[in-house]
């Protein structure tokens, strides 16, 4: 599932390739048929994030609001001018960075047919927009769309983000620390490789019930996974670890089996105790960690 410094990015190449234009929409699938039609034409004024939910704010009270779940994906194409050919979402196809497409025309705008189940196209002066497989795709008034964006949490990708909510319901709390970040009602945005990373790279056993953590230990966990998502939103992928412990060249990209600590390193040795790392479902998600490394 992308995690919210790839909604972040998809925000972005909206504002960037599609704010201030009329949008030609439609639904070559039909499931969004009648929020396709009243779209149409409509001019995008607005594209941000929060957590993994993307608000597209039309003129005349009208928003978008996606999320892309475990399949869900948006890809982009246009001519030579357009700055969004790429696709983001799953699936992706070089780990957790956003894959670039062939390029586009030098000429006039041609979009192409439909490619799958595309439940939203848009199209600009430039460029399109496909949105295939998404678990969430619903036009609502600005009103219910604040209403759904305030029952996120914190968006720790978001400049102006008070934590506080976010300590305050984890330490009132029982259930585990683990659980509690992968919670959106209190932490917008972190998914499963972030938790696991943003665990280890504070030292937390992800076991331990939130009610159990000091308030600057909680603020120590916001700030890292600060951190760990602007870098994610920088790069388009996730990379977690320090130069000094990984086993790559120390120039250059850093290579996927060196991008982290311990998310999907189950049975390998801990790259700071070489403690095997350890792997059971938490919640219904699998979890990673380090035994000694996090108690």
């Amino acid at each position: 599932m992308p995690e919210g410094h790839s909604v972040h990015r998809l925000a972005r190449q909206f504002a960037d390739c599609f704010v201030g234009q009329a949008l030609s929409v439609s639904s070559p699938q039909g499931r969004f048929a009648d929020g396709a039609a009243v779209l149409d034409g409509a001019v995008l004024e607005a594209a941000r994030a929060h957590g993994k939910q993307l608000f597209l704010c039309f003129a005349d009270d009208r928003v978008l609001r996606s999320h892309l779940g475990l399949y869900g994906a948006w890809s982009f194409g246009g001519t030579e001018r357009f700055r969004g050919a790429s696709s983001i979402g799953a699936p992706r196809r070089i780990g957790e960075r956003e894959a670039d497409d062939d390029g586009g025309s030098a000429g006039p705008l041609l979009a192409p047919p439909p490619v799958g189940a595309v439940r939203v196209r848009m199209v600009g002066d430039e460029g399109w927009a496909d949105l295939r497989g998404p678990t969430l795709c619903v036009l609502e008034t600005r009103q219910e769309a604040e209403g759904a964006r305030a029952r996120l949490g914190p968006d720790p990708l978001d400049p102006g983000a008070d934590p506080a909510p976010f300590v305050s319901a984890v330490r009132r709390s029982r259930r585990s620390v683990g659980a509690l970040l992968m919670d959106q009602s209190v932490l917008a945005g972190v998914g499963n490789i972030f938790r696991a990373e943003s665990l280890f790279r504070c030292g937390l056993d992800p076991a331990a019930p939130g009610r159990s953590l000091e308030e600057d230990t909680l603020q120590l966990l916001w700030a890292e996974n600060v951190a760990l998502m602007r870098t994610g939103a920088r790069l388009g992928r996730i990379v977690t670890t320090d130069p000094a412990d990984r086993t790559g060249p120390g120039r250059g990209a850093v290579r996927r089996e060196d991008a982290h600590y311990v998310y999907q390193r189950q049975g390998l040795p801990c790259r700071r105790c070489a403690t095997p790392v350890a792997m059971r479902e938490l919640e219904g998600r699998t979890l990673f960690w380090c035994p000694s490394c996090q108690r």
